[in-house]
Parts: C-alpha cells; sequence; structure tokens
C-alpha cells in the first residue's frame, strides 16, 4: 500500500495537480484499493474534522488585520523610520529594508504579503537609488523570510493547530531566531554592498529626526507589541489576540488615520477569504491524507529506517534539515509542513529534540524554501513586483540563502537560542 501512496502522490504531483487535490485524491485511491466496507464514509468526516480547529481561527484574522494596517499606508511609515535608523551605513536602503521587515513581520506574519507589500515600495526605490536590479529584489525576497519567524506568524498559527503545540510557546520561541535572521542578512548586506560599492545615505540622521518618525511610526509599533504582549503574559489567547489586532486595525484605519475606505475593507476580507481558503482547504484534504499515512504506519517506517542508519541526536537532525530543504524547493510551505510533520515530529522526539524546538527547525527550513528555487514563492513575487526574470535574481539571493542557512545550523545544534524566551516565560 505504501508504494501505492507513494506513486499516485508523485505522479499526481507530476502532472501539476493542486496540492490539495492531489492528497485527497490520493487518499480516495488507497482507501478504495483497500476495500474496507464504510471507510468511504471516514472522508466527509476527516475532511471536517481537518478544519474543525478552534485555534486556526486566528490565521484568517491576522491576515486580515495585515491586509487592513498595509492599506493604511503604514509600511511607508516603517520604511521611514528604519531608514532614519540604518540608512546612514552603506548600502543603507537595503538594512533599512531589513529593520523595516522586523517591525512589518509584527503585523502580517506572512512572508509572500510582506514581500510584495515592501517589495512595491523598495524595490523601485533601491533601483533608483544605484542598487543593481537583480540585487534589490533579492533582498526584498530574502528579508521577507522574517515574517512567518517573528510573531504573530500564521505558519506557527497551523503548526500548533495541527501538532498540538503551544501557539503562544512557539510565538515565544521564534524570537530570538527571528533577530538573528535579520543580524544574519544585515551582516550579509553589508559585506555585498562593500564589495559592489552600493550607495549609503548622505549623513547620520539626527535624533530630533529620529523622533519624528518614530512618532509617525508609532501606531505600528505599538500594535504588535501590544498583542504579542498580551499572549506571552497570557491576557489574551493567539485566537483572541487576532481578533484584538483586526479590531485595532480598523480603529487605527477608520479613526485615527482616516484613509481607510469601505472600499478597502472590502478588498481585505477578498483577500483574507482567498487566502484562509487555499489553506483550509489543504488542511481538510490534508487530514484524509494524514490518517492515511497514520494508518500504513509511515511515521514509524521513517523513523526506523533513519534510526537504522544512524541514532546519534545530531546526524539525525542533519538529515531531517537536509530533506526538508530539499522539500522546501518543490512543495509549498503550508503543504509540506501539513504533509510532514507528523511524518518528522516524531522521530525528532525520539531522539530528544523538544517539541517548540523541532517546530521551529521545520518551519525556519520551509520557510527558506520560499526563496530556493525551483518554486521559491518569494522569488516570484518579487520578480513580478520588479517586472524581471527569475534569474536576475537568482545569482544575489545565493549568499542571502546561505547566510539563512548558517542560522538554521545554529538554531539547530544550539537549542537554547530557541528555548530561552519560552522557558523565561513558564512555556517550557
Amino acid at each position: 500500500m505504501t508504494s501505492i501512496i507513494a506513486i499516485v502522490f508523485f505522479g499526481l504531483l507530476v502532472l501539476g495537480m493542486p496540492i490539495a487535490f492531489v492528497l485527497g485524491v490520493t487518499g480516495l485511491v488507497a482507501i478504495l484499493k483497500l476495500g474496507t466496507p464504510g471507510l468511504l464514509e471516514l472522508i466527509p468526516i476527516k475532511v471536517y474534522n481537518g478544519i474543525d480547529i478552534f485555534p486556526l481561527m486566528a490565521m484568517p484574522l491576522f491576515i486580515l488585520a495585515g491586509d487592513i494596517m498595509n492599506r493604511t499606508g503604514i509600511t511607508n511609515q516603517l520604511v521611514s523610520l528604519a531608514q532614519r535608523l540604518v540608512g546612514h551605513m552603506r548600502g543603507g536602503l537595503a538594512h533599512a529594508n531589513i529593520v523595516a521587515e522586523i517591525f512589518f513581520s509584527g503585523i502580517t506574519g506572512s512572508a509572500v504579503a510582506d514581500a510584495s507589500a515592501l517589495g512595491t515600495l523598495l524595490i523601485p526605490a533601491m533601483q533608483r537609488e544605484g542598487f543593481p536590479k537583480g540585487f534589490s529584489a533579492a533582498l526584498v525576497a530574502a528579508a521577507a523570510t522574517l515574517g512567518p519567524i517573528i510573531p504573530p506568524s500564521t505558519v506557527m498559527v497551523i503548526y500548533g493547530s495541527i501538532m498540538g503545540v503551544s501557539i503562544a510557546g512557539l510565538f515565544a520561541a521564534g524570537l530570538i531566531p527571528g533577530i538573528l535572521m535579520a543580524g544574519a542578512l544585515m551582516a550579509c548586506s553589508y559585506f555585498m554592498a562593500v564589495k559592489g560599492n552600493y550607495p549609503k545615505g548622505d549623513r547620520r540622521a539626527t535624533l530630533r529626526e529620529i523622533f519624528r518618525s518614530f512618532k509617525q511610526a508609532i501606531l505600528a509599533l505599538i500594535m504588535p507589541a501590544v498583542i504579542l504582549g498580551g499572549i506571552l503574559i497570557g491576557i489574551f489567547t493567539p485566537t483572541e489576540a487576532a481578533a484584538v489586532s483586526v479590531f485595532c486595525a480598523l480603529v487605527i484605519g477608520f479613526l485615527i488615520y482616516r484613509n481607510l475606505k469601505l472600499k478597502d475593507l472590502w478588498e481585505s476580507l477578498k483577500e483574507m477569504t482567498l487566502v484562509t481558503a487555499v489553506v483550509f482547504i489543504i488542511l481538510s484534504t490534508a487530514a484524509i491524507f494524514g490518517w492515511l499515512i497514520a494508518s500504513e504506519q509511515l511515521p514509524q517506517k521513517v523513523a526506523s529506517l533513519i534510526l537504522d542508519l544512524t541514532n546519534n541526536k545530531y546526524m539525525v537532525l542533519l538529515i531531517i534539515n537536509i530533506l526538508l530543504l530539499i522539500v522546501g524547493c518543490f512543495m509549498d510551505q503550508t503543504a509540506a509542513l501539513i504533509i510532514l510533520a507528523p511524518v518528522l515530529a516524531p522521530l525528532a522526539y525520539k531522539v530528544g529534540v523538544h517539541p517548540l524546538h523541532f517546530a521551529m527547525i521545520m518551519i525556519l527550513n520551509l520557510v527558506i524554501g520560499l526563496i530556493t528555487p525551483p518554486l521559491g514563492a518569494c522569488l516570484f513575487a518579487v520578480c513580478s513586483i520588479g517586472r524581471m526574470p527569475l534569474e536576475t535574481v537568482i545569482r544575489p539571493v545565493l549568499p542571502l540563502t546561505l547566510a539563512l542557512i548558517a542560522i538554521l545550523m545554529l538554531i539547530t545544534y544550539i537549542p537554547a537560542i530557541t528555548m530561552i524566551v519560552p522557558k523565561l516565560l513558564g512555556f517550557i
């Protein structure tokens, strides 16, 4: 049966069928092959149960809040503040891009959304300043990978929901890795800027200028701090926090900035519905597939196969990292997460990896996949915005990708980087 599952699954993927239908059809074929009476009745039950998970309600709400905040024009203010802080350095606008992404990640939690929002503004701006076209797009794409790591994060909501891991704990675990990723990208950008003699700002901003920019962006900075702080200290759950974030976004857009129109709200609701529907369809069909791989004891077989090669914790993690980096090149991160987390997590737990630690390893691996071809969703987003072929971006994105992989290795083999904040906040 396992061979039939593999043939149908990979055959449909090669034929180009959307991953949601690949999962459902593979499950259906396997159930029909089993021929056990009454098994077909499982399909609607599993489809419903796949999305009947209360914490998943946070995902569409975070998406809605991020889209509303983006429509208020908050992006410009965050970029302005970031440029005041780091624009005087060599390659200043590149560093401003990364710092702006740190701020922006606390609002959207989605890499592709961040790449689209910041790319529209920064790719043309960097080109006007004299940065190479490919580097401008590559940096925006690489910086956008901070979105799913720095909380709140829709990917963490999905992982926590399907794997029964504390979403608040995941948010806490992402703080230090996100900062390290940003630091690695800035260091790499500085090296590339010096080597390529990329432009920098004329002068260092004065404290008055920094304060003025901070004042203009204060609402965008306070909102994620309040929401994340409320989650981490236990004032509200991640789902309640998502609802609060939507309320805050509406207040800021309609009452404070007064530049949000009902038409904008309608467009935000349509975007939220579209993104949520895609993810929920994958989740529902993945529930059938998940039941199937569990009944075939695939997690145990994978664990046994790898443990036959080595039972060394560090070698097992290296094998998992290599596998996930390869998978990330060819599969959407949400689908890969849903399919592989139930398979690989038990193996990691067996060799002594904490659930929060493994979650961050897996999420970071798949996030890196957003900037690795041939799939590379963030790469295609910035290429579309910059109106350039993918080949233009591949070479400059390579050193940025290697910098992120270096941070992945640090996080993998130094668990304290991930675990210290959750431990301090009582999630461990």
